[in-house]
């Protein structure tokens, strides 16, 4: 019986061809299917053509009509699950409180793995597929000797996909430790078990904005499922404030001061060959820096300051401040998330006087 958890649909499929029944239990399966063309293109259709796969499907409720969401939500929604894989399978190889670019070729090896499907009904649905019989080489410079002599190093795709579920359910139980003591604590506890700065943050993307989020995983039957795992997993929109705790904290280096700042994205620098990217920040959170250089520690973040650039958002970082001659600069620096319009958080100018009228509506960038 093949069914679709989300639309509570299924399709009975008889086997014994020497069944009395079997014909009429086909032409009912046939005629269903000829009824319900969406659950052959969404359900069935996907699973003929794909080989054997575990799928990962990430959900977001919103206010839009059942199946659409709104379009910078949506594209918020994929980077979340890709950054969510990427997270999951760095802890696979270790655990971490922040991997910045450690692991990162592995974990982008297991993505290249991964097939993303089409968005499903129930607000916006994205799938991932990902085939529990492959391998992903451990080191990259021994790809092909790696798939010719198995004992030179290969993961198998579903023990990774078993770490990227532990790290997020990991992940779900520091959450509720949260919700009923008020403490991070849990989120410290379980970097052993995957949790990370990347993980948070990532989860993070999934619960904001949103009137209700999850993750589902669904194991392929075709090698047993591990018993340990949970396959459902529920955020809400309040989880954002203790993720982003979590995230700063996790983020941070015992051995320097650490600074979480917000501010308008200015003068972005093109990122150079191996390098993350460098952008302005011009402060709203206040304190003795009021424009930042900002040197970002993993390149895949750098797309997060020029959304907020073209959008016009604040954007909350964290990294160790230094004062370089007149420059202030944020260095090893994460974003830990993108926040509202800028108005919103507006820094009112120190020399406005009570009744005087501006002549700028906006500072000018240096």
């Amino acid at each position: 019986m093949l069914t679709d958890a989300w639309i509570n649909s299924s399709l009975m499929l008889p086997l014994d061809e020497d069944a009395p029944e079997f014909l009429d239990s086909m032409r009912s399966a046939l005629l269903q299917l000829s009824q319900d063309r969406d659950f052959w293109i969404r359900s069935i259709y996907p699973r003929l053509i794909v080989d054997a796969s575990d799928e990962f499907k990430f959900r977001k409720e919103s206010s839009a009509p059942s199946g659409f969401i709104a379009w910078k939500s949506g594209e918020r929604l994929v980077e979340s699950a890709r950054r969510t894989l990427i997270a999951g399978a760095k802890s696979y190889m270790g655990p971490g409180r922040h991997y910045v670019n450690k692991h990162g070729r592995f974990a982008h090896r297991y993505l290249d793995q991964v097939l993303m499907g089409q968005s499903a009904p129930g607000s916006y649905i994205i799938t991932a597929y990902a085939p529990p019989n492959g391998a992903v080489p451990l080191s990259g410079s021994a790809d092909a000797a790696a798939f010719a002599v198995p004992e030179l190093g290969l993961a198998s795709v579903r023990d990774v996909s078993q770490a990227v579920v532990r790290a997020v359910q990991a992940t779900v139980e520091a959450l509720e430790h949260y919700r009923s003591s008020g403490s991070l604590a849990g989120f410290e506890a379980g970097v052993a078990q995957g949790i990370s700065y990347e993980m948070t943050s990532a989860i993070l993307g999934i619960a904001e904005n949103s009137d209700g989020a999850d993750i589902s995983i669904e194991w392929d039957p075709v090698t047993p499922a591990p018993g340990e795992l949970d396959s459902h997993f529920e955020f809400r929109g309040s989880d954002v404030d203790p993720l982003s705790k979590a995230a700063t904290r996790l983020a941070a280096d015992a051995s320097s001061e650490v600074s979480t700042l917000t501010g308008r994205v200015h003068l972005l620098a093109k990122k150079q060959a191996g390098s993350p990217g460098v952008f302005g920040l011009d402060t709203l959170s206040g304190g003795r820096a009021k424009k930042v250089r900002v040197r970002l520690s993993d390149e895949d973040e750098y797309h997060e300051a020029v959304r907020a650039h073209e959008e016009d958002l604040a954007l909350e970082v964290s990294g160790r401040l230094e004062k370089e001659a007149n420059l202030s600069w944020l260095y090893d620096a994460t974003v830990v998330r993108t926040l509202g319009p800028i108005s919103e958080f507006s820094r009112p100018s120190r020399s406005a006087i009570e009744g005087q009228i501006s002549l700028f509506s906006e500072q000018v960038d240096e």
